[in-house]
């Protein structure tokens, strides 16, 4: 057994032991699982992908005259400012003032909160146009201006849902293409597109939350964050495999940090042909081995996960529920899977390479003693089921 607060020594004496998910199951089966938890105090868990339900808080300073904002746009995209004077928050998938969306379908989606979030993350210069009824205290009534991050006294991205702990795998099984935000799915289960690090992703390595939870510290697109809730469509209640690994979505992370401090590389727009825009970001997640139940969770591999395979031209849309079959993460890696004995080639939406870079980065990080853990002030649910919105007339 092993402490937060011992493991913390080790970092801080620079003697921590610390190996990447991809790595810690080669080292278990020459250690053992007995001794190779003794030896490791930290494993690297990491994903990069889109993460739809993402933004951030802004403020910009006071103007003089002063303007309480009621209406306000980015470069164009609308922000909410239904909150004190200048702050304001932008959403990842705010399209565009007059982005004709999908008017001239599929609707290409070039701009939007995400690209904004990554334009402002990489220090270009922004357009702020801002509007307001004028009061006494705040008498400007629009305003115009252009700025950067390091202009801004706080951007701090506040994500309501990331790191899905696992995820569909989108078929089309209807004659026609379709566009949706797993990407383009050709007709007759042409081909499948799914979104995961597999055996790198965070709460698939800490399958039942007993080390990731509210207050735990994450390496956010570079900048050192945390926890802050769990995440929104959260839930624990899920068939779950012998491994305890969720056959299905279930648990997600609310995560925020300081933008001013992240990589611009984690920080990506995402246009979906379509669909809209999103963002793309780089997680990586700190599991720190207190235990050898804890490191055996961490030793799985993408055999192990079986992920659902769901027609978003039927199923998905109509909330059905219904699972086509579930294949593995191997199986996707690979390139194919096989559904009612059709040979069906694979894309993915997120990308392992960018995920092993970030795991690889917090590992060093946590090497070179910049990067401490943190015990969890409170766990993450693990048997909250999901509300789904019923459409009723008034009564």
């Amino acid at each position: 057994m092993k402490t937060y607060e011992e493991i913390n020594k080790k970092i801080e004496s620079g003697k921590a032991v610390v190996l990447t998910a991809e790595e810690v199951l080669d080292y278990v089966n020459k250690k053992g699982l007995e001794s190779a938890a003794k030896e490791i105090d930290v494993v690297t868990t990491a994903t990069f992908g889109p993460m739809c339900s993402s933004g951030c808080f802004i403020n910009f300073g006071h103007s003089k005259p002063r303007i309480r904002i009621s209406e306000a746009w980015i470069e164009d995209v609308p922000v909410y400012a239904g909150i004190a004077a200048v702050d304001v928050y932008l959403g990842a998938t705010q399209l565009r003032y007059n982005d004709p969306a999908n008017m001239e379908y599929p609707g290409l989606f070039k701009y939007g909160g995400g690209h904004v979030i990554e334009d402002l993350v990489g220090g270009k210069s922004l357009q702020l146009f801002a509007l307001s009824y004028g009061t006494d205290d705040y008498p400007l009534k629009e305003l115009r201006t252009w700025f950067t991050i390091n202009d801004l006294n706080q951007a701090i991205m506040v994500n309501p849902r990331n790191c899905y702990q696992n995820y569909n795998v989108a078929v089309n099984a209807s004659d026609k293409r379709i566009y949706t935000y797993m990407g383009i799915l050709e007709p007759n289960m042409g081909n499948a597109n799914y979104s995961s690090a597999g055996r790198l992703s965070p709460l698939l390595n800490d399958p039942l939350y007993e080390t990731i939870g509210i207050g735990t510290s994450v390496w956010l697109a570079g900048a050192h964050g945390h926890v802050y809730a769990e995440g929104t469509q959260h839930t624990g209640d899920v068939p779950r495999n012998k491994l305890d690994i969720p056959t299905s979505g279930a648990g997600t992370l609310a995560l925020t940090a300081d933008m001013k401090k992240m990589n611009p590389k984690f920080v990506r727009g995402v246009s979906l042909r379509g669909y809209g825009v999103s963002l793309a970001l780089g997680i990586a997640i700190p599991i720190p081995i207190l235990n050898p139940t804890v490191l055996k969770r961490t030793c799985i591999s993408d055999r192990d996960i079986l992920a659902p395979v769901v027609d978003y031209s039927s199923d998905y849309p109509n909330n059905t529920g219904k699972i086509l079959a579930h294949v593995t993460y191997e199986e996707l890696r690979n390139g194919t899977i096989t559904i009612k004995g059709k040979r069906i080639p694979v894309g993915s939406m997120s990308s392992y390479a960018m995920a092993l870079e970030a795991a690889h980065l917090l590992a060093d990080e946590i090497r070179r003693k910049d990067f401490l853990l943190s015990k969890p002030i409170a766990m993450l649910p693990k048997s909250n089921k999901l509300n789904s919105l019923k459409i009723k007339r008034r009564t």
